[in-house]
């Protein structure tokens, strides 16, 4: 079961759709984990990896401050040659951290101080907006094979360690970094983290809900929503370039377009992961709009993000009610 996206770059004029999920990318600052560390958690490489590339979750985080302070702005291009940029607000939709045993246990002992023993929640609907579900073990470690990620296997041999799944309505939620620190009060470790110490079946939902447009079109008012999956482990194929992007230099948002891109080139440079999203949900978008009528990209990334979560039987709230919506033309 793979995450690799379904987003290929090759020189092409982009849709707006493909901009957005360029501008929505996390570029996380990595570090190199190399051979078989000491680390107090046991955390080793899978076999056969010499070095892994690893971020730290709360670095993860860190990316959205902004984004859910003002939003993300896409560069649109319209029939006609009209442009705007469309700004898009984030809020976690859904979360599953599974680590190593070992991990979780140390995690469990940090963060007891306000509760004893284990705690279980479960992920339902009926549990309201704050689904948490922790299972703490002092087992041993183990290292993620990267080979095999069936995720009966993967589940059986790592624990979970947080799970949440938001089901409020989009105007009754918090922002996504207020979420984010919410649920770090109860699982510390959300800030301590490294990717390495993470299950290659973690993953993560954000929804991301249109905030307003410069200039703002009265007229052509968009509700398009959008739901992004992302990877949270070093063992999965998460990573793209920007070298092959288009920058959009005969188009009329070359400027806005260049100097997103050219950022992003920078962060890469540095030795950023960028998490492209290797799912994708869509509430309300208008194909003529976003894909140029074309959907394949949207049913690629939507199968995929389907597939995992039946896998892992999760019952996506989120998910479900995007489904339920139809694409307009």
């Amino acid at each position: 079961m793979s995450s690799a996206s379904s987003l290929v770059f090759s020189g092409k004029a982009l849709t707006n759709l493909e901009r957005f999920l360029v501008c929505v990318t996390p570029d996380v600052p990595s570090f190199t984990l190399q051979g078989c560390c000491s680390d107090p958690n046991g955390q080793c490489l899978p076999p056969g990896k010499g070095t892994v590339k690893y971020f730290n979750l709360k670095d993860l985080w860190d990316c959205y401050y902004e984004w859910s302070a003002y939003g993300v702005g896409t560069p649109m291009m319209f029939e006609g040659g009209d442009t705007q940029m469309q700004y898009h607000v984030p809020y976690l939709s859904a979360i599953q951290i599974y680590s190593s045993k070992a991990v979780a246990a140390a995690s469990s002992r940090f963060g007891r101080e306000d509760s004893e023993g284990a705690e279980y929640d479960s992920w339902s609907e009926d549990s309201g907006s704050d689904n948490l579900s922790r299972t703490l073990s002092n087992n041993s470690s183990k290292a993620w094979d990267v080979a095999s990620l069936d995720s009966n296997s993967e589940q059986a041999d790592s624990e979970l360690y947080l799970q949440y799944n938001e089901t409020s309505p989009y105007w009754q939620r918090v922002s996504f970094t207020e979420k984010i620190d919410e649920l770090a009060r109860s699982h510390p470790a959300l800030m301590t983290l490294k990717s390495t110490d993470i299950s290659p079946i973690s993953w993560m939902a954000v929804a991301w809900y249109p905030l307003y447009s410069v200039p703002c079109q009265k007229s052509k008012k968009d509700l398009s929503s959008f739901l992004t999956f992302h990877t949270l482990s070093s063992f999965q194929e998460c990573a793209r370039t920007y070298e092959e992007i288009d920058r959009g230099i005969k188009t009329n948002i070359s400027g806005g377009w260049r100097k997103i891109i050219g950022e992003k080139y920078k962060k890469e440079e540095g030795g950023c992961i960028s998490l492209f999203p290797y799912g994708l949900a869509t509430y309300k978008m208008q194909k003529k709009i976003w894909s140029n009528i074309s959907n394949k990209l949207v049913s690629d990334l939507y199968n995929v993000a389907n597939l995992r979560l039946k896998l892992l039987k999760a019952d996506h709230h989120d998910f479900n009610f995007f489904t339920c919506q139809p694409t307009t033309t």
